[in-house]
């Protein structure tokens, strides 16, 4: 599924029209994306749970050379399914 497969079944399922469900998506996806810029989590019982958090500058290495590089610190984003979530699944 992408982004339009998913502004197609919204639409379809609340019976509006796909410029309308495309809004929706896209202002839930930019209300994710600020808080987890603030730092914060983005909870939804039953479905899971966005976060973020700081990984460490590394070592690493290239893999044709063999050399080593810095890998700088940056945030990454975690998602942890909630139990309705994985009950569905599986």
């Amino acid at each position: 599924m992408n982004k339009g497969d998913l502004v197609d079944m919204v639409a379809k399922a609340a019976d509006i029209t796909k410029a309308q469900a495309g809004d929706a998506v896209s202002a839930v996806f930019s209300s994710i994306e600020s808080t987890l810029k603030k730092g914060e989590k983005a909870s939804f019982v039953g479905f899971g749970t966005f976060s973020s958090n700081l990984r460490a500058a590394r070592d690493g290495r290239n893999p044709a050379t063999g050399a080593t590089i810095k890998i700088a610190a940056k945030n990454v984003v975690k998602f942890k399914a909630g139990k309705g979530l994985s009950d569905a699944v599986n």
